[in-house]
């Protein structure tokens, strides 16, 4: 039990300890310790000031102490000051205060919370403040009871020591005596105890400096987040002190914080000097028991609107407009010259409304509660008339009486749009060999306008896009033409004038090449200030298919491959037969004809696929799961996300035969822009992938079929599903093996197979049905348009 007790007191006065109240003194002689005032280390809030505190009147002392035998530890602490431990009376931190009732009405007024300038400066305070405790003491620092004091001698002497003052103001040197050196400023302290110990010593040096400093208890009260009791450091002022309570509430006011000592007030600190000017040199120490009072807030005025600093601003005596304005910073650029409203609560009773020139009635006074609103410049240009759109510089130009359309476009090729001359500058040819871009296609033609112009004058946007689909599987152009078509729609462009009357907007359109190309009058109208012209390009509004631009790929056996403008009515038979026609390798039933439009559809029919067969498969794994099934079912998650991953081609098969050859063998249908055309060589092998024993592509020969060439390939494996074969043609097109054996009649190996085919032989799976039709890898790339890399993916 009396064990218990010892380490309970312990844990109680350790505390103590790390306050400084229990000082251990090491003696070099045996002289009894003099007692220590019960005085903590020293807390600092903040930069100390020059000012000097009052000394203290000095004391009998009841006992001297006796100098401490020099550790290390005193060794490596000489002239520094020892590190205080933090301030109390600090609590947790304080959330937000709620708005103000002026703030509020304010808020009502404006549509805008402002803030009470000055309120942010407290706002980050922690809840234990660190002090700053390797700050230098300054020469005028005054030598107070609590102070240690270091003192090194050497010489015909030598000693160090460290001595706290006590409450008499005294420190006893060994040999020397008491010496009273409470009110002493730092700077004589040396001076005064080397005259001192010379009264004893003779030959020798020495040094003197501050350990630990003394702290003091002041208050805090008033309108204040954090009042109560404080201790802190003896190099404190009063900028400290609210920093370490938080600062003045919401209701507290910034410039009059009363500092009273002994009842009366020594100092009435405006805060606004600090904040405006960065002047601290009204701050003061603090003695113990000083007091600081925040009083409630005076008189508030509210700045909105163009001004640098919008906030609520607290007035000290008789305030001017002018004076305000310099509190809020000043108007912005923005801001309206001349003029100033201010509403005015009249006697609490009623609110009112007023103007004020704050260039000629600057010194207008204010009055508390006033909201004093800067209103900002209207954006409109009395002298200028805009053009935007599919335009090379977009912009505003200056508008001269008779200026007409001409003027503001004086030649066609300002209507070259930027994006036309930065493609244009690159030859026409890119170098590059990846284009694989199965969102968007490699043929694309774009023209913009600038964005920031876009959202200034209007909600038309000139821009156009004109993608394609991507090449054909297996081949990759090294190089690639970019077209640069400035795709301009000359028979309509539109005016948009304000009619100052009414405030109404109307458009009036005319003929764009009329005005420009033809130079009509009738086209060729006036403006007006503050019209805006925006011209489009064919992407921005509908055209006729006749008027707009269509750039059609022909790449492989053609005696002239490239990049060809469709000419009206023109189909991809006649588009061919302009092209020179086909070479004698070419191999017309292996063509690819690929469709940017097609390929959305497709791409939308696979999404649309996964998610029914996301659907049927959580309904057939709640309703017949089994451990079997599960372990079996193809199109796991993982095979479902793989199928979201497949891209269509676009590709549309033309329905042409082995023995195709010549240009009148083509289709004759109508081509859209980005339409590809690729006829390859005639291929020389016939490849075969699955579940079979030898993947691989094989030499064709003549008159041969499906069996020949799994017989090459070794046959089916055992996981193989014999039934489920399909056959990938050169076209696009696919055969599956139930197809011939439920309409033809005839087995599914005496299938003819042709130059470039693929014979697939899928997995079996273990999916009772509907589900083996809807996870049929033949269905999904007979409908999808996808080649046979997809069935890789599949698998």
């Amino acid at each position: 039990m009396h064990s218990r007790i010892l380490r309970i007191s312990l844990l109680l006065l350790l505390p103590l300890w790390a306050e400084g109240s229990l000082t251990k003194e090491i003696s070099a002689q045996d002289a009894a310790p003099a007692p220590v005032a019960p005085q903590g280390p020293a807390t600092s809030l903040g930069t100390t000031s020059p000012s000097v505190i009052s000394p203290t009147s000095p004391q009998s002392s009841a006992a001297s102490l006796q100098p401490s035998t020099p550790s290390s530890e005193d060794e490596k602490q000489e002239g520094q000051t020892a590190k205080p431990p933090a301030a109390t009376g600090v609590g947790t931190e304080i959330p937000p205060a709620p708005p103000t009732d002026f703030q509020l009405l304010v808020q009502a007024s404006t549509g805008t919370l402002l803030p009470i300038f000055g309120a942010d400066l407290f706002r980050n305070v922690p809840s234990t403040f660190a002090p700053v405790d390797n700050v230098p003491v300054t020469p005028q620092y005054v030598i107070g009871p609590g102070d240690e004091v270091v003192l090194q001698v050497w010489g015909q002497v030598r000693f160090r020591g460290r001595y706290v003052v006590d409450r008499s103001g005294n420190i006893a040197i060994p040999d020397v005596g008491s010496i009273h050196v409470a009110g002493l400023p730092y700077e004589k302290l040396q001076g005064y105890l080397q005259s001192e110990l010379q009264r004893v010593y003779r030959n020798f040096d020495m040094t003197v400096n501050l350990g630990q400093l003394r702290s003091i208890q002041i208050f805090m009260v008033g309108n204040v987040v954090r009042p109560g009791s404080f201790t802190v450091s003896s190099l404190s002022t009063l900028v400290n002190a609210l920093f370490a309570s938080g600062g003045p509430s919401s209701t507290g006011s910034l410039r009059h914080i009363l500092l009273k000592r002994s009842g009366e007030v020594v100092r009435d600190f405006d805060l606004y000097d600090l904040l405006l000017k960065g002047d601290k040199s009204a701050d003061a120490p603090l003695l113990p028991g000083d007091v600081i009072y925040v009083p409630p807030v005076g008189p508030q005025v509210a700045v909105a609107g163009s001004v640098l600093n919008p906030a609520i601003y607290e007035l000290r005596g008789e305030t001017t407009v002018q004076q305000v304005m310099t509190l809020a910073g000043g108007p912005t650029v923005t801001a309206s010259e001349g003029s100033v409203r201010i509403e005015r609560i009249e006697n609490h009773k009623e609110r009112s409304v007023l103007t004020v020139n704050y260039g000629k009635e600057a010194e207008a006074p204010v009055h508390s509660g006033d909201i004093l609103i800067f209103s900002k410049i209207l954006d409109r240009f009395r002298n200028a008339v805009t053009l935007r759109g599919n335009v090379q510089n977009p912009g505003r130009y200056v508008w001269h009486p008779g200026m007409r359309i001409s003027d503001l476009i004086p030649e066609k090729d300002a209507l070259l749009t930027k994006d036309y001359y930065r493609t244009h500058n690159l030859l026409g040819i890119v170098s590059g060999t990846d284009y694989q871009q199965p969102q968007e296609g490699n043929l694309s033609v774009s023209t913009k306008s600038t964005k920031s112009e876009e959202s200034e004058t209007g909600n038309q946007k000139a821009s156009a896009a004109i993608t394609s689909a991507p090449p054909a599987d297996g081949f990759q152009p090294k190089n690639d033409v970019l077209l640069s078509a400035a795709d301009i729609n000359w028979n309509y462009a539109v005016i948009e004038r304000l009619n100052t009357n009414d405030l109404t907007t109307s458009l009036i359109p005319f003929n764009l090449g009329e005005a420009i190309l033809d130079r009509n009058p009738a086209a060729n109208l006036e403006l007006q200030p503050g019209d805006i012209v925006t011209i489009f390009s064919k992407a921005d509004i509908a055209v006729p298919q006749s008027q707009r631009s269509r750039y059609v790929r022909l790449e492989g056996e053609f005696i002239a491959s490239g990049v060809y403008s469709v000419l009206p009515g023109e189909t991809l038979r006649s588009l061919v037969h302009r092209a020179g026609g086909l070479t004698s390798d070419a191999y017309l039933f292996g063509a690819e004809f690929r469709r940017e439009s097609t390929r959305k559809l497709q791409q939308q029919r696979i999404k649309e696929y996964a998610d029914e067969m996301e659907s049927q498969l959580l309904q057939s794994q709640v309703a017949t799961q089994t451990a079997g099934n599960v372990q079996n079912i193809v199109f796991s998650p993982a095979a479902l996300q793989r199928l979201r991953t497949l891209r269509a081609t676009g590709r549309i098969v033309l329905g042409l035969t082995p023995w195709s050859a010549g240009e009148g063998e083509i289709p004759d249908i109508p081509l859209e822009d980005g339409d590809r055309f690729v006829v390859p060589r005639r291929p020389s092998t016939v490849a075969v992938m699955g579940s079979v024993y030898n993947s691989s592509s094989f030499l064709y020969r003549t008159h041969t079929n499906v069996s020949t060439y799994l017989h090459l390939a070794g046959g089916s494996t055992r996981q193989g599903d014999e039934k489920r074969a399909f056959i990938i043609r050169a076209d696009g097109s696919v055969v599956s093996h139930q197809f011939y054996s439920g309409w033809h009649g005839k087995s599914f190996g005496s299938v003819a197979i042709y130059p470039g085919d693929t014979i697939v032989m899928p997995p079996k799976i273990s999916v009772r049905d509907p589900f083996r039709v809807m996870l049929d890898i033949a269905q999904i790339v007979g409908q999808f348009g996808l080649g046979a890399a997809a069935v890789n993916v599949l698998k």
